[in-house]
């Protein structure tokens, strides 16, 4: 509450040199382009003299939208302050764009204007806005503008909604609130209960430096991507260990299903401690989460920037003038770190990653390379969630291990 009133009268203070603005600015409408748009005003919406508008739009449409009416600006370059890092918030919105660019309407929360008024011309796709302003997503707009400037020709939506209202106090309040109510994240969740204690303790005794994130608090330089790392220790998960019994399982869920990823470590962690006796394919399941942790993470990051895609010609590779890789895909790379499930063995000192020495990555690469262009047409995020992907690279893996003497 104490932190609410000071955002209030900080909101109240900056807003009082502008009023004398509105006027003038009130005969210049904002042309906003939209995909779609749907008026989902409610009795009490009009009751108070208000309409709310929620769609789909273009990147374009928010790069000049101003923000001077939400109580957080784009803290990555905010105005008087030291330069920041990106926070986790920041990357997680970059990770999306880069990686899963046409999921980014659905994954993210995306933009909340403010208008004083509004008139649509459905038949043009735009909507004359006067007076509008972002009262949540300033950072949302920020990453926007940084990949539009990476990236001009790359098309995204985002979803939006417009709160049409000209009640100041109000507008003062909505900003405020909708910056404020924030849900306890599942990962939080999971650290605060200690299920990633463990885990921790596996990393360290390697690096003894690293840390993994177990809360949205922790800052992304300093911590380990716990929830990415779930997502590639399920994706190198062996057949007989799967959670749920398939021949075949689909490991597309390790790409495209991080929640459910992060649910399914947690349900595993709570059965392998809390009812061991009567579950002990979990407590083997959650052996082998500690087991492989640091391999699974040196392999994804191996395959992340990985030069055996030089000379591949991939275009959603990000390289350096002279051709180095800098970034490959997770649409790409999950399904070759699946591929990797066949060589994950038990011996006697636990679940151990065991590459037999015939395993070359530029054969590896090619293989992904016919999968991302015939299967998944040229793109990343179908080819993260296609099974006939992971398939495909899965039978080159089956007959190395088939085939080829394994490194002990």
């Amino acid at each position: 509450m104490l932190e609410y009133l000071r955002s209030r009268r900080a909101y109240e203070s900056s807003y009082s040199c502008k009023a004398s603005d509105l006027e003038e600015q009130m005969n210049t409408p904002f042309i906003f382009e939209y995909n779609s748009i749907r008026n989902i005003t409610c009795p009490d919406d009009k009751a108070s003299e208000r309409a709310i508008y929620a769609g789909k739009a273009p990147i374009a449409s928010f790069l000049e939208i101003p923000d001077d009416e939400n109580v957080r600006e784009y803290l990555v370059e905010a105005q008087g302050k030291k330069k920041r890092s990106p926070s986790q918030v920041h990357l997680r919105i970059r990770d999306t764009l880069r990686n899963r660019p046409q999921d980014f309407c659905v994954l993210n929360n995306g933009i909340t204007l403010i208008a004083r008024s509004i008139e649509i011309d459905d038949q043009k796709k735009i909507a004359r806005i006067n007076l509008p302003s972002i009262i949540n997503g300033s950072q949302t707009q920020g990453e926007l503008r940084r990949f539009h400037e990476e990236d001009p020709n790359q098309t995204v939506f985002v979803t939006f909604e417009i709160v049409v209202c000209d009640d100041d106090d109000l507008i003062a309040d909505i900003s405020i609130a909708r910056n404020f109510q924030n849900d306890v994240a599942a990962l939080s969740i999971a650290g605060r209960l200690g299920q990633f204690d463990e885990l921790e303790e596996r990393i360290q005794s390697v690096d003894h430096t690293l840390r993994l994130k177990k809360s949205e608090t922790d800052r992304s330089d300093d911590f380990m991507d716990s929830e990415k790392l779930i997502q590639v220790l399920t994706a190198l998960i062996p057949t007989d260990l799967w959670p749920r019994k398939e021949e075949s399982p689909n490991k597309a869920v390790a790409y495209s299903g991080k929640a459910q990823c992060l649910k399914q470590f947690s349900s595993t962690y709570e059965k392998a401690k809390e009812h061991a006796s009567q579950d002990p394919r979990a407590v083997e399941l959650y052996r082998f989460f500690l087991d492989v942790a640091v391999d699974a993470w040196n392999l994804y990051a191996e395959w992340k920037s990985n030069q055996a895609f030089r000379g591949t010609g991939l275009r959603s590779i990000e390289r350096e003038e002279d051709g180095r890789i800098l970034d490959v895909p997770d649409g790409i790379v999950f399904p070759i770190i699946a591929a990797y499930s066949v060589f994950v063995e038990r011996s006697g000192d636990g679940w151990k990653l065991s590459v037999p020495q015939t395993l070359e990555h530029a054969e590896m690469a090619q293989i992904a390379k016919v999968a991302y262009m015939e299967i998944a047409g040229s793109n990343p995020g179908t080819m993260g969630k296609s099974r006939a992907c992971y398939s495909q690279l899965l039978q080159y893996t089956s007959l190395l291990k088939r085939l080829s003497t394994k490194i002990v």
